[in-house]
């Protein structure tokens, strides 16, 4: 997709980190962007800077999610790009002290994280399906799907963390192949620590471990390089069914 001046872009998890940082960017392109997000206020304050649509949505529902995406459609048209950010994290032991981890907590990061980019990708999608080409190879659309190199190494205490990402990572590839038939691509991102909201604040140890460990360059990636790397999978019609690592040759430790 190389001409993204008034298309219309829906990012995920857009209030803050590496979805507002991606929203920024394709309003900077000349999207028509949607946020979603949870975070209402938020997702309305970054949608203001970027003349935007800041709209509250649960990923893991359909109700919602329709709901977004009329409002998202009347206001910009049909979304051509889905970027999904939206994503929670949540470490536990699977035996600690107190006993077994949660199951309520291993089911919510399932749901946000691995259901919640299903639902996205298949509503949208769905839409995408009926809405006129592009041109003339019969391109509609990409979505691209944020996942993790926990997916690859997950950590201790990162069980529920990894599955969900682990669970994006195999679904890019059968999703590319069968949303081929509509002209619609299908990428992840799979990004290694990342300076952002989600992160917390981490003490200068732990953040001196990170950048230990991380090759080159040796810091916490940034939101505006997932933002870049976005922006590259949109304009490059040949990436499809893939997920690109972004981690400065990151291979994380078993903790």
């Amino acid at each position: 997709m190389k001409e993204l001046k008034n298309i219309a872009a829906i990012v995920t998890g857009g209030a803050s980190g590496m979805g507002a940082a991606t929203a920024r960017a394709l309003a900077e392109e000349g999207c028509k962007v949607a946020i979603w997000d949870m975070n209402i206020e938020a997702a309305q304050k970054t949608a203001q800077e970027i003349s935007g649509l800041g709209i509250q949505c649960d990923v893991t529902s359909e109700e919602s999610v329709l709901s977004a995406l009329e409002s998202s459609a009347q206001a910009h048209g049909v979304a051509r790009i889905l970027v999904n950010c939206a994503g929670i994290l949540r470490g536990a032991r699977i035996v600690g002290r107190e006993g077994p981890a949660s199951l309520d907590d291993f089911d919510d990061v399932l749901r946000v994280n691995l259901l919640g980019a299903f639902n996205t990708m298949r509503l949208v999608s769905h839409a995408l399906s009926t809405s006129e080409a592009l041109n003339d190879e019969g391109e509609r659309g990409v979505i691209i799907h944020a996942a993790s190199i926990a997916a690859f190494e997950g950590q201790i205490g990162q069980a529920a963390y990894a599955a969900s990402k682990g669970g994006v990572v195999s679904m890019v590839l059968p999703a590319a192949r069968e949303l081929a038939q509509f002209g619609i691509r299908v990428m992840g991102i799979a990004p290694g620590a990342v300076a952002t909201p989600m992160i917390g604040e981490i003490s200068d140890d732990l953040r001196a471990s990170i950048e230990s460990n991380t090759p080159f360059p040796k810091r916490m990636a940034r939101p505006e390089e997932f933002a870049s790397l976005a922006l590259h999978i949109i304009n490059n019609d040949m990436l499809n069914g893939e997920v690109i690592r972004l981690d400065g040759g990151t291979r994380l430790a078993a903790k």
